[in-house]
């Protein structure tokens, strides 16, 4: 495989992994392609080593990076001013249109 080839491979990975991470968890991400796209290889990349450590090979990685990087998009949110129990709200507003006052 060439390396343009595997670059391709990469960004879908992590573009997969990045999006079930954030459908994973309610309430509107303020995220670009590119941002999902990197918490997604981060996610898989730290999935990977914690089950090398544990398993000493790749058993079920994928759901531990989705499960990595929902804990990502988790703190990215929290830094950010949202709140995962509340997700109507982002920064501390409602999400969505105002209502019109009569």
């Amino acid at each position: 495989m060439g390396l343009i080839a595997f670059l391709i491979w990469l960004a879908v990975t992590g573009l997969v992994i990045g999006a079930f991470a954030r459908l994973a968890l309610p309430g509107p991400d303020p995220m670009g392609i590119g941002q999902t796209i990197l918490v997604g290889l981060a996610g898989s990349f730290i999935g990977g080593i914690i089950m090398s450590l544990l398993t000493g090979r790749n058993a079920w990685s994928f759901l531990v990076a989705v499960a990595v990087s929902t804990g990502i998009v988790y703190l990215i949110r929290r830094s950010r001013g949202g709140s995962l129990f509340n997700p109507g709200t982002y920064q501390g507003r409602p999400i969505g249109r105002p209502r019109r006052r009569f």
